[in-house]
């Protein structure tokens, strides 16, 4: 290849010689420049071009002579995976944690992959952690379709409902400092906040129940007679006690719940008793913002970003257009046509608490992390008494995973929803058949997004737990630069994998 640079090179210059020797001159009797490409200068940049460029190729591919592409192990030893499948989806080497989850990581690559075809998403972003550390982290497709900019490990995304899970601890921090009452009105901190009234009797509305989705603020949804009559159907459906077959469809849910009437003597009941019916609101966590704000003395995203730098969430920050904010993506839907096109402008700021937030996979597992440990960490002290306190005290963690009656789970209908995450129970109905895992999730869904943070921990037995320590268990996050794209199912599954795998 050198010498083949060389002789272009010599060529060139041979062939532009008498332009410059014959010292062709302007007007003043100064040397006049040769034209681009026929003169010396052009055919020395040429050279010069073509074997800087081979240079900082022998560099780029390790400082080695350059490879023919006829020679097998040049041609794919150098090429990471991921480049083969999708040009601009540059597979990031596994750490060393990562050796023993090669199946896993295979499989669940093929799995995100299909994913992705199927809906279109411009790109994906997984990470993939197991008992604290680690171990796979990937983008697919593109976070900049325009621009050709590849998905990475560090691109930042909007994580949407997410939020909601850290705005809760924000609240739980200031419950365990004793400086809010779970339970107390929410005039107590938010004064101007108006009482309320329902069927002419006045109600009470408490941060627990805001938290749960049980106060009764509407959610996006504006069509209140469709909202009824979903509710209707609802309540019709559990009075018989009937389960959903394969043609009885619900109707699709673009928004959420509320009160009303209805005959059944199952919905009588529950709105005899305010909060008993789940009432999913991105706009009761701005509500919780302010409690925040009170009961706390600081403004909510200053004592957000305090949690963050404790949790080491350091590209975590709310969403604004203005500043410059590194390896952001853009955000994309199908319009009409069915053609890919940006998003429109929105503006977050009136969301943050309940779905403003943008991040990356590494800090979602490093959230996830923090939660298992604290949720854990209670079972290991009688064993390890060296460990560091969680984040969370462990009797705060098991009151936020614990299932709230009368709510629902709508990514995984085996659940329900507990205090800004959803959580599925442990069960096993019979011997010999399935067998559904505890863990804890939260969805998130939003203009030109779609997100998951799942955690599913280890089964552990107290009393075979020896030298092991907190955080024991798998975190998944997923982030995607599309909306309406359900990632809780593949989320579960790519836990199982990795699950899997640990325990060969």
């Amino acid at each position: 290849m050198y010498r083949l640079l060389s002789s272009v090179t010599a060529r060139a210059s041979a062939a532009t010689g008498p332009a410059w020797s014959g010292g062709r001159r302007g007007a003043h009797g100064r040397p006049a420049l040769p034209v681009l490409g026929l003169g010396w200068a052009g055919g020395l940049g040429l050279g010069l071009g073509l074997a800087l460029g081979a240079k900082l190729a022998v560099g780029l591919r390790g400082a080695g002579p350059i490879q023919s592409p006829a020679d097998p192990e040049a041609a794919g030893a150098e090429l990471p995976h991921e480049q083969a499948l999708s040009p601009g989806s540059p597979h990031t080497p596994a750490p060393p944690a990562a050796r023993g989850f090669s199946r896993a990581i295979e499989s669940s690559r093929d799995l995100l992959h299909r994913i992705k075809d199927e809906v279109g998403a411009p790109g994906i972003v997984v990470g993939v952690s197991v008992d604290g550390k680690e171990v796979w982290s990937e983008g697919l497709g593109y976070a900049d379709v325009e621009n050709r900019v590849p998905c990475k490990p560090e691109t930042v995304m909007r994580i949407a409902s997410i939020s909601k899970s850290l705005t809760m601890v924000a609240l739980a921090k200031l419950w365990e400092a004793g400086k809010l009452d779970l339970d107390l009105p929410v005039q107590h901190y938010v004064p101007e906040f108006p009482e309320k009234e329902y069927e002419g009797e006045k109600v009470s509305v408490t941060t627990r129940l805001l938290i749960s989705h049980l106060s009764g603020i509407r959610h996006y949804e504006k069509d209140i007679k469709k909202v009824k009559e979903e509710k209707a159907y609802k309540a019709l459906k559990m009075m018989k006690g009937l389960m959903p077959s394969d043609q009885e469809k619900e109707p699709k849910e673009k928004g959420g719940k509320n009160h009303e009437k209805s005959d059944s003597p199952k919905a009588k009941a529950d709105q005899e008793n305010e909060g008993s019916q789940f009432l999913y609101s991105t706009f009761g966590y701005t509500l919780l913002a302010a409690i925040v704000e009170r009961a706390s003395g600081y403004k909510y995203l200053d004592y957000m970003q305090k949690i963050f730098h404790d949790l080491d969430m350091l590209t975590t920050v709310q969403e604004e257009n203005e500043p410059v904010i590194y390896n952001r993506a853009r955000f994309y839907v199908y319009n009409k046509k069915k053609r890919l096109i940006n998003t429109p402008y929105v503006d977050n700021s009136y969301k943050w608490a309940g779905g403003g937030f943008l991040s990356t996979v590494g800090d979602l597992l490093k959230f996830g992390n923090a939660m298992l440990y604290g949720y854990q960490v209670g079972l290991f002290k009688n064993s390890n008494e060296n460990l560091l306190p969680g984040y969370l005290k462990p009797e705060t963690m098991v009151m936020m995973w614990t299932p709230v009656p009368n709510t629902e789970m709508s990514w995984d209908k085996e659940g329900k929803y507990a205090m800004a995450w959803g959580v599925v129970e442990k069960k096993q109905t019979y011997g010999s058949c399935r067998k559904q895992r505890h863990y804890a999730s939260h969805t998130g869904g939003a203009v030109g997004a779609s997100s998951v943070l799942l955690v599913l921990p280890e089964e552990l037995d107290p009393e075979a737990i020896n030298n092991k320590v907190p955080p024991r268990g798998i975190i998944v996050s997923i982030i995607c630069n599309m909306q309406s794209v359900g990632l809780n199912s593949t989320a579960l599954k790519i836990a199982l994998e990795f699950d899997k795998d640990r325990a060969d």
